[in-house]
């Protein structure tokens, strides 16, 4: 009864308009105070005990890494280099667009960031080469998703942060899926433009994929400074995003100066705007856990689930409904930050690797990114391309098509998941 009555609240005020947070926070309290007699002392300690985690700070850190490389030039030198890579192939600059996502994706963890990065200096020059605008708004906007599976991710620091699953596993596990992802999703480019004889780029020689290579370099080693210092066990994932947010000062500011110190302060500025609203969702969504875990209503689901029959298979198809349908109405870090303290005990009750789980729900999220009313990717995409969420809506159909079918694939097969965390870790 009690979970209706805070699933009612929650709807009920979400259903207003009011921002997720608010609606979460609102949420809680209300409950507290009109239904429970859980001392206000008690709220008030959850509340700083929830936050306090070391993994959370890697949230701020990533932000900022990732700002200075969108307004740093590492994008326009990644794009450079995949399309001497792979631009004489069909729909070359497409192809270039999936694997300069990919590599930008590794170094900023934020699929928004992404899009615009890459979007903004690769439509262009794909409208000028004369491919239609749906092709490449379809390409952009699809796989700028993997800014949130390909680590390092936000969304999987609040996985982490939701569950106490280790980051450092889930940055491991995302890499063979991430990187399945962007060859499925280069490939149905690649068939389309093949299909409807999209223009080739004249294939580089080694002198010009060389030159890209060492203008794109010092882009590219973040993603060796981050991945690797942790996979060694150098640095912590948090400490490995306060490297990263240094290092990508450094190649912005003094080696590639494309960003002056006076551009810093904004940079700066804007960081701390998302790393506050973001800090402000997981200090509601923390209280949001406490009371479901203080009602017991996550047990109480699991044993419902459980009596039922309802086994790993049917759970995780399940599961995948209903992030599939959430994502039609919030965006990734708020799913995550309400769905998993639910689901979560529900899995481990059935015996589901939380590593596996995590990424799931990540790949979830992606799709969730992609499609209306609410694809975070579409409105970002559309501000990029000028399209109305319509048009871009057709545009991203065959990508999303192939996005659901590998859902289907890391829901059902854990090893593409736990290989390489269980090959390093062990």
């Amino acid at each position: 009864m009690n979970g209706l009555i805070i699933l009612g609240l929650l709807v009920m005020l979400m259903l207003t308009g009011m921002p997720i947070s608010i609606a979460l926070g609102l949420t809680v309290l209300t409950f507290i105070f009109g239904f429970t007699q859980v001392p206000l002392e008690s709220v008030a300690l959850k509340l700083f005990t929830g936050i306090e985690k070391f993994e959370i700070m890697a949230i701020p850190f990533f932000i900022l890494a990732g700002n200075f490389l969108t307004h740093g030039g590492v994008a326009k030198r990644m794009i450079n280099f995949a399309t001497s890579m792979v631009g004489h192939w069909h729909g070359g600059l497409g192809l270039a667009g999936v694997l300069a996502c990919a590599l930008f994706a590794a170094v900023s963890g934020s699929s928004p960031a992404t899009v615009v990065a890459i979007g903004s200096i690769l439509l262009p020059a794909m409208a000028k080469a004369g491919f239609p605008p749906r092709f490449g708004a379809g390409i952009v906007t699809t796989s700028g998703a993997l800014g949130i599976l390909i680590p390092p991710s936000i969304v999987m620091v609040m996985y982490s942060v939701s569950t106490n699953t280790s980051v450092g596993a889930l940055f491991m596990a995302g890499v063979v899926p991430g990187i399945l992802l962007a060859f499925c999703l280069g490939l149905t480019a690649w068939w389309r433009a093949r299909k409807f004889n999209y223009p080739r780029q004249p294939k580089a020689s080694m002198g010009q994929r060389l030159k890209a290579l060492r203008e794109s370099f010092w882009g590219l080693l973040l993603i060796v400074v981050v991945m690797g210092g942790i996979y060694t066990g150098l640095f912590t994932p948090t400490e490995a995003a306060a490297m990263a947010a240094v290092y990508a000062f450094v190649i912005a500011v003094f080696i590639y100066k494309d960003m002056k110190l006076k551009d810093v302060p904004r940079v700066l500025l804007a960081s701390a705007n998302m790393s506050a609203m973001l800090l402000y969702i997981i200090t509601n969504a923390v209280l949001f856990s406490f009371v479901l875990a203080n009602e017991s209503i996550p047990q109480h689901l699991a044993d419902w689930l459980i009596g039922m029959g309802l086994g790993p298979i049917a759970f995780l198809a399940v599961v995948n409904i209903l992030l599939l349908l959430a994502g039609n109405f919030m965006e990734p870090s708020s799913i995550v930050l309400i769905m998993a303290p639910i689901l979560f005990p529900v899995a481990m009750k059935l015996g589901i690797d939380p590593v596996h789980f995590g990424i799931l729900i990540i790949v979830n999220m992606e799709v969730g990114m992609c499609h209306p009313p609410v694809g975070l990717n579409l409105y970002v995409a559309s501000g990029v391309t000028k399209m109305g969420i319509t048009e871009l809506t057709i545009a991203v159909w065959p990508w999303l098509l192939t996005m659901l079918g590998f859902l289907v694939l890391v829901t059902y097969w854990p090893p593409l998941s736990l290989w390489l965390p269980n090959l390093l870790m062990n």
